[in-house]
């Protein structure tokens, strides 16, 4: 193991050739989030994004449960951030300490240049289902259960959820989970476009695995940083003439790089890529644009 991905308490990180895996890891509480837990995800991605040795994260978790929701072990004042325990549970988020205030490990998820998948080993409920939005892949054990549950708790859905659920899902599937906060099975969520598809509790794992081979093993890193990017940013565009001024200047200039060359050859000589570009200096230009 990495030694910068040990120090962690909340969550294990285990390296599987270029996969980083994270285990959310307190299987006592069923992975109940604090936000030392999100701060803890937060530094993981941050340095994952950094590390050009990792190619795609897994985020599972430990037990027999994915994420049942927020830690309630405060009882009925468990949300006031005024008290000590709310404060706890929610203090990454209210601090901020990425990027944006209060976007702790959304930001971190959504500016990764790596693609990740949620493996969801179990029940995954409130902040335990929204945590995974902005990650690139969902899949789920057959018979989870996930729940949209905060209007059932009297609270309004978090972590960007209300951004991130209508693009996954659509704007009448998003409403119909998010307003009546009930819970459904892994079933429901993959009719519904939530997952991609599930699998049996043993194969998990193994199937996430697969997935970041699938989504890493022949393609080049820098494009795909780039096109998690461009995808996630402009899908609710309203015309595609902003992401034209983009795409055709960072086409121009990804023409030169010896990743295209090498693409442009592996193919013609029918053999896998080997793409020597390295997202932590050989971004184009452009990048990030959203910053101009």
């Amino acid at each position: 193991m990495d030694q910068q991905y040990a120090a962690y308490s909340l969550i294990t990180c285990e390296i599987d050739r270029s996969i980083l895996v994270i285990t959310l890891n307190r299987p006592d509480k069923l992975n109940a989030y604090t936000g030392a837990m999100g701060s803890e995800i937060e530094d993981a991605f941050r340095k994952a994004d950094a590390d050009d040795d990792i190619r795609a994260i897994i985020v599972t978790g430990a037990g027999r449960a994915f994420c049942a929701g927020a830690d309630v072990s405060g009882g009925a004042s468990s949300f006031d951030t005024s008290g000590t325990h709310g404060a706890g549970v929610f203090g990454n988020r209210l601090a901020g300490s990425g990027t944006r205030s209060g976007s702790g490990f959304v930001d971190a998820i959504f500016r990764c240049r790596k693609p990740s998948i949620a493996a969801i080993n179990g029940p995954a409920v409130g902040i335990g289902i929204t945590m995974t939005l902005p990650m690139d892949v969902r899949i789920a054990v057959k018979g989870a259960k996930i729940g949209f549950i905060f209007a059932r708790r009297g609270l309004v859905p978090e972590a960007g959820s209300a951004w991130f659920l209508p693009k996954l899902v659509g704007l009448p599937q998003a409403l119909r989970w998010a307003i009546s906060g009930r819970t459904f099975g892994a079933e429901e969520a993959l009719s519904g476009g939530l997952v991609s598809e599930t699998t049996e509790p043993a194969d998990l794992l193994d199937r996430a695995k697969e997935l970041a081979l699938e989504l890493t093993s022949e393609t080049s890193a820098v494009s795909v940083a780039l096109t998690r990017q461009m995808l996630w940013r402009f899908a609710g565009a309203p015309d595609p003439f902003e992401l034209l001024t983009i795409d055709g200047p960072i086409s121009r200039e990804r023409g030169a790089h010896a990743d295209v060359r090498e693409g442009v050859a592996s193919f013609l000589e029918k053999r896998s890529p080997t793409f020597p570009g390295k997202v932590s200096s050989d971004m184009p230009s452009q990048y990030p644009w959203w910053n101009d």
